[in-house]
């Protein structure tokens, strides 16, 4: 069933009927018997449970029908009505402005929600505390199942209202289901606050989106749809998006105006702040108060993530083939636990010690040359580090770091491009990326990881996070070269690392990671030809 809702006419009679004597949640204006006028109607063919678990879902994640807002914290949350006495002071001005809730006629209230909904901009936009009502229609075996959602934004004057909310008084769902024939419809209808604005173009598209949203998420529900994607599940989204909306003010209006690449600054500024968000509230956790033991960024690219850290407090360096002309803005002198004092950005080529030294190494100089062994307990960065993301939880488990890798292109341990295998947890989707990631995945638990996984809130579709901070079993019980050899070797890695020190600076692709040995080929956008590995 298309979307295409039935618009309904300027004096179309109202779907619902406020009774006397409330002030539709306002305790600042004079009660009185309001009109909610409907301006969108459309069929639907899934019930009460669907629509209330969607609703449920859109009041818990504003963000899905607005880009503007990151989420909504929720400050109550009852069934049957006001919230009780013992409600923090934190929350009393909240719920103090909805003390009078709304009557309708023939709907009893069933659920009261209060929920502050949060910007992703606090700087050009305030938060917007809002009260959600749930009514179902009195029980009398009545043909028809009705249930309504409300939503009443506590502000007291149309100027009081932020962008990103509709400027109306109140917003009405109404959810109509006969079961004898199992159909039903869904309508939207406002509260205005003038009856004017009736015909305001943004308001009436406004409404038909959010009607459609819904229409959409019931439908899929119907269809079997399951989520398949998950945030939020090694650390709370408000705890990330709080740190991120700070990193944002202190630092990107400085970072964007400093850019010096080629490339778009606000994709890859924000971004790199968005993990660096993640990585500073996932320390937290794992190291509290207690000393911070360092990084290391592996294929460090433009050097901006370990700068951004570093201006955090958090000390650490990185490390790419070649450097960037954005380093000479990033780069600083930083001391280590051990008190080694070095520059927090270097030219080194990665060449792990079980990489085979098989073919010419003429001219080669190992000074230009990282092992990947690292001071134990070092927290190991691998941020789209292309041929050296299989590489990342091997090295970790040698070295006894714990590590994060955020996977990109797709390459085998020898640096070649390849498609691994479809993941084996068939909930999985069977995409050339999601492979990679349940292939390296696969890797780290082999390694002795406890493999833990998050979708980052980042603005790109690579943005699954691998991350081992827990080991299963002793290093010592791994074979290291036996495993390297079962997910098909290193052959051609090393003459592919001597090639990459022996160019010259002039060819190099200023935008990839270049630590690993295929440097001067993009390999976005490419579709991998290469062999399909096996991992036993």
């Amino acid at each position: 069933m298309a979307f295409r809702p039935e618009e309904l006419a300027l004096d179309a009679p109202p779907v619902i009927f406020e009774a006397a004597g409330h002030s539709s949640g306002n305790t600042h204006t004079t009660p009185t018997k309001a009109t909610w006028r409907p301006l969108y109607r459309h069929e639907c063919a899934f019930g009460p449970p669907v629509f209330d678990s969607v609703m449920d879902n859109l009041i818990r994640n504003p963000n899905i029908n607005s880009t503007w807002l990151f989420r909504a914290d929720i400050l109550h949350d009852a069934q049957d009505g006001p919230a009780n006495p013992a409600t923090p002071a934190d929350e009393a001005d909240s719920l103090a402005f909805v003390a009078d809730i709304p009557s309708f006629v023939g709907f009893e209230l069933q659920r009261h929600v209060i929920r502050k909904l949060i910007p992703r901009n606090t700087l050009r936009d305030k938060p917007l505390d809002q009260t959600c009502l749930i009514y179902k229609s009195n029980p009398g075996g009545e043909a028809v199942e009705r249930t309504l959602v409300i939503y009443l934004p506590h502000v007291s004057t149309p100027s009081d209202m932020p962008f990103y909310h509709p400027v109306v008084k109140g917003i009405a769902f109404v959810h109509e289901w006969t079961p004898a024939e199992s159909c039903g419809s869904i309508s939207l209808s406002y509260l205005f606050f003038d009856e004017q604005d009736r015909t305001v173009d943004k308001l009436i598209r406004t409404a038909f989106q959010l009607l459609m949203v819904i229409h959409k998420h019931g439908k899929g529900r119907v269809q079997g749809y399951q989520k398949r994607v998950h945030h939020d599940v090694l650390l709370p989204q408000a705890r990330v998006q709080d740190t991120y909306t700070k990193l944002k003010q202190k630092h990107a209006r400085s970072l964007i105006k400093g850019w010096a690449e080629q490339t778009d600054p606000e994709k890859h500024i924000f971004e790199d702040i968005c993990i660096a968000a993640f990585m500073i509230e996932l320390w937290k956790d794992m190291y509290g108060e207690g000393p911070f033991p360092g990084f290391v960024d592996v294929g460090c690219g433009n050097g901006l993530l370990v700068h951004i850290l570093n201006q955090e407090g958090f000390s650490g360096w990185g490390f790419d083939a070649r450097s960037r002309t954005s380093w000479a803005s990033y780069s600083t002198r930083v001391r280590s636990l051990s008190g080694e004092e070095q520059d927090s950005l270097r030219e080194l080529a990665l060449l792990p010690t079980y990489v085979s030294r098989g073919g010419s190494g003429d001219g080669f100089d190992e000074q230009k040359a990282h092992d990947g062994v690292f001071p134990k307990g070092t927290f190991i960065i691998s941020n789209h580090a292309d041929e050296l993301t299989p590489w990342t939880p091997i090295l970790a488990a040698v070295s006894d770091c714990p590590f994060i890798s955020i996977p990109c292109c797709s390459h085998d341990l020898s640096g070649k491009l390849f498609r691994a295998s479809p993941p084996k947890d068939k909930t999985k989707a069977d995409s050339t990326y999601s492979s990679f990631v349940g292939w390296v995945s696969e890797i780290a638990a082999e390694c002795g990881w406890e493999v833990e996984q998050e979708m980052l809130r980042i603005p790109s579709t690579r943005n699954a996070a691998i991350v081992g901070r827990k080991r299963t079993g002793d290093i010592s019980s791994v074979d290291i070269p036996a495993l390297v050899h079962k997910y098909g070797g290193t052959a051609g890695y090393f003459d592919a690392v001597v090639r990459l020190m022996k160019q010259p600076p002039s060819t190099h692709e200023h935008e990839a990671n270049d630590t690993g040995p295929s440097v001067g080929k993009k390999s976005k956008g490419k579709k991998p030809k290469q062999k399909t590995a096996k991992a036993g």
